[in-house]
């Protein structure tokens, strides 16, 4: 399956930053692209450092699910500022960023949610069974309990990458950050990548799976789980469907719970993934080397019996880390030390524009939000 990446209209944001960078952002996934350009936002020039293809870790693959719901209220008004950020980023860069399909829950946390969403302001409202049908006509019959967000949908993954590199220019460096050494008395911060030594007011480190690595040098343990995961994309049978809203199923009514999947453009394709993982250590070994088989064959399974509108046999794959906070799955948090903040979650893609906002924010010179300092536990149910 192809995911070259569509062509972008680039556009100067509001703020045309100048001068030498003041801030440094390491990793060019979702949420280091979202910082950036909210930095150039703030008219704050920046330099991003990326040893890979731009939104090829964590952050890669064609699709991802935007939804509002969470069950932690601060959460939920994090999403809604986030999609505001996607829906303004989308318009002044030329792209779709998120569909239009909508995002649909089905199974018992449709109550746990809902009332949040609700109450936080959300479009969202319970569907029956012919509304399910028409939403997400892939799936089989099912006349449980279903939620419909009116504002979530399929996020555009590649097509927002794309831009927001694009939108960064020859501010993107490919280059692998070595070291990062806080210089003290305000003399800023020290970047050594393979090419060059640098230094900045702030770094941002949103380098994933090696976030933990860059904050033991600065004397910080983060309390961050890695594991990795795996999610298969499938062909739809027959003409794509005009509307295909993402899903989330936690009904097991089809012998799983914590299954999510999401449309690829054009509708002709879906993602499906399990919530579960397989352990890793911190060196990226796996314990139990047959693990993303055998999620793999479960979501083949899960595909089969709850999905008759797709081909069982994938035609695409993706895997990918996945680092974890101790006190919920959706959990995120920023750390802070010597000029540099360490931001750390699971499931950010949703959150990444509201989430680039605060780090541009804070790395400006302005206290970093309460609610993202690890004691506000940011994400535990509320």
């Amino acid at each position: 399956m192809s995911t070259s990446a569509p062509a972008v209209q680039v556009e100067q944001v509001p703020s045309v930053a100048s001068g030498p960078p003041r801030v440094a952002v390491i990793g060019a996934g979702i949420v280091g692209l979202s910082t950036a350009y909210a930095l150039l936002e703030r008219g704050v020039e920046v330099r991003v450092y990326e040893q890979g293809e731009p939104g090829n870790g964590q952050s890669g693959g064609v699709s991802r699910i935007f939804r509002h719901a969470h069950d932690d209220p601060r959460l939920v008004a994090a999403a809604r500022a986030s999609r505001a950020a996607y829906r303004e980023w989308g318009e002044r860069l030329g792209v779709e960023m998120v569909s239009a399909d909508g995002a649909v829950a089905i199974g018992p946390t449709v109550d746990e949610h809902l009332p949040l969403l609700v109450d936080g302001g959300v479009a969202a409202r319970r569907i029956d069974a012919d509304e399910l049908a028409a939403r997400v006509p892939l799936l089989a019959g099912f006349d449980g309990a279903a939620m419909l967000d009116e504002e979530g949908g399929s996020i555009r993954t590649t097509a927002t990458i794309a831009a927001l590199a694009a939108a960064l220019g020859e501010r993107l460096v490919r280059d692998e950050v070595i070291s990062v050494r806080p210089l003290g008395d305000g003399d800023g911060v020290e970047v050594r990548s393979g090419g060059r030594t640098d230094t900045y007011d702030r770094v941002v480190a949103c380098a994933g799976r090696g976030t933990p690595a860059l904050a033991r040098t600065l004397g910080l343990s983060l309390p961050v789980a890695q594991a990795a995961h795996v999610r298969l994309t499938f062909a739809v049978r027959g003409e794509a469907p005009r509307t295909l809203a993402t899903l989330q199923d936690s009904s097991g009514v089809f012998g799983e719970t914590g299954v999510y999947a999401a449309a690829a453009p054009g509708n002709a394709t879906y993602g499906v993934g399990l919530s579960q993982t397989t352990p890793a250590r911190d060196d990226a070994s796996l314990p139990v080397p047959a693990g993303l088989d055998e999620l793999a064959a479960r979501a083949r399974d899960y595909v089969a019996r709850a999905l008759p509108g797709l081909d069982p046999d994938p035609v695409d794959v993706r895997h990918c880390w996945v680092t974890t906070l101790p006190w919920s799955d959706d959990a995120m948090a920023v750390w802070e030390a010597g000029g540099v903040l360490l931001p750390v979650g699971h499931n950010l893609y949703k959150q990444a524009p509201g989430l680039g906002r605060h780090l541009a924010a804070a790395a400006d010179g302005e206290p970093l939000d309460a609610s993202l300092r690890p004691e506000a536990r940011l994400g535990s149910p509320r």
